[in-house]
């Protein structure tokens, strides 16, 4: 079995993720992923995680499985809408600083029921009786509110899909900006923090919003898309 990955860049770590994912749409597992238990004894003495993802509490997207990874190789933060609040963010400097760690991932998926239940929320404007609920709808309302001031409030399906992809969008731009420490590691130490979608029906994960400025060439991105 090979060696856990050590210091990817930004860069090279997607391109891991997105072999991992080409593997579980294909319904493949990769050997030393299926290996990877036989870790669990040496991951006791220190870990070392090639990405971070930043993913929503869905039962049915756990990022290790849609990116056939095993034990240690990623750090996992799961809330319902993969909002950012101060604890997500304070993770993922963590993770980032601690373990050197170059890619964070922001990782929403189709048919969210936290964004629908803001949509829900915001048209009967009734608030929920649950205060902890309406924390997580108060950050996913402004990246939606918006989209249902426009002819999208009138096509249920249409509005959803663009309002998932909002609040990734909106989630990303959290870390790439309100985070001094995150700021510094993007400018300076090639930290790289994408959006992703993952299809609950076909079991794909599209990468999206990529910051360009972070010293890597816009070539090596767009191969890497393809």
């Amino acid at each position: 079995m090979s060696d856990q990955p050590r210091n990817l860049t930004g860069l090279d770590a997607l391109q891991r993720l997105k072999e991992g994912n080409d593997r579980f749409a294909s319904n493949v597992r990769s050997l030393d992923v299926l290996l990877s238990h036989a870790q669990r004894g040496e991951l006791a003495k220190g870990q070392n995680p090639f990405a971070i993802i930043l993913g929503c509490s869905d039962s049915r997207v756990p990022a290790e499985m849609v990116f056939d990874q095993g034990f240690g190789s990623l750090f996992v933060i799961r809330v319902a809408g993969n909002i950012v609040a101060p604890s997500q963010i304070g993770s993922i400097e963590y993770a980032a600083t601690r373990y050197n760690t170059r890619l964070v991932v922001v990782m929403g998926h189709t048919n969210c029921g936290a964004v629908n239940a803001t949509i829900e929320e915001l048209r009967n404007k009734q608030r929920s009786p649950s205060s902890n609920l309406m924390s997580i709808v108060q950050r996913i309302a402004p990246a939606v509110a918006t989209l249902m001031d426009t002819p999208l409030n009138d096509d249920p399906e249409a509005l959803i899909k663009h309002a998932v992809r909002a609040n990734i969008r909106t989630a990303t731009s959290h870390l790439r900006h309100g985070s001094a420490i995150l700021e510094h590691l993007i400018a300076n130490e090639g930290l790289l923090v994408v959006s992703a979608e993952y299809s609950l029906e076909t079991g794909k994960v599209d990468f999206f919003d990529l910051d360009l400025n972070l010293g890597e060439k816009v070539a090596n991105v767009e191969r890497l898309m393809s």
